[in-house]
């Protein structure tokens, strides 16, 4: 039978019992109400990119329940050990790295096995930095990191909690 039938008043039903909305109210984090904590993560042997990723969404604060996209509500994280991440297949070799200088003929090329050589840890800052946002937030997100070639780290103070990747 339809509850709309024809003689009967539309009063006559029975509503259905009120939910409480503000129960249902989606929770939208902000600086004063984000909660950051400091990890440090050792990725002695791990993949470049597979490692780049999980670091990339700590410091975005995708793993957090309460993850606003347009605020900085994830963790600062120490990378330690970048001296020892794996690059798979010839990529040591035949990966490139392109920059320019801002002069004409000024395209510069990069393995990573010369940019290891000079400084290890900006192989992952670089990788890492391209799994951001290309915008603000990004840049203020990409302060959150702290990447070191050995396993020394000079933020002992901040009690940081490891993390298994």
């Amino acid at each position: 039978m339809c509850p709309f039938s024809e003689g009967e008043p539309l009063s006559s039903f029975k509503t259905h019992k009120k939910l409480d909305t503000l129960s249902y109210k989606t929770v939208s984090l902000n600086k004063a109400t984000v909660d950051k904590n400091w990890v440090i993560v050792d990725v002695e042997g791990l993949v470049l990119g597979r490692a780049a990723s999980e670091v990339a969404k700590i410091i975005r604060g995708k793993n957090k329940p309460g993850y606003t996209p347009h605020v900085d509500c994830g963790d600062n994280v120490i990378v330690i050990n970048a001296e020892k991440i794996r690059l798979t297949g010839n990529k040591w070799s035949e990966k490139q790295y392109i920059r320019h200088t801002g002069y004409p003929g000024g395209q510069r090329f990069q393995t990573p096995q010369e940019a290891k050589a000079k400084n290890a840890s900006l192989l992952v800052e670089r990788a890492v930095k391209g799994m951001l946002p290309k915008n603000k937030l990004g840049s203020q997100l990409f302060k959150n990191l702290y990447v070191y070639s050995g396993s020394e780290h000079p933020h002992e103070a901040q009690q940081p909690k490891e993390v298994k990747l």
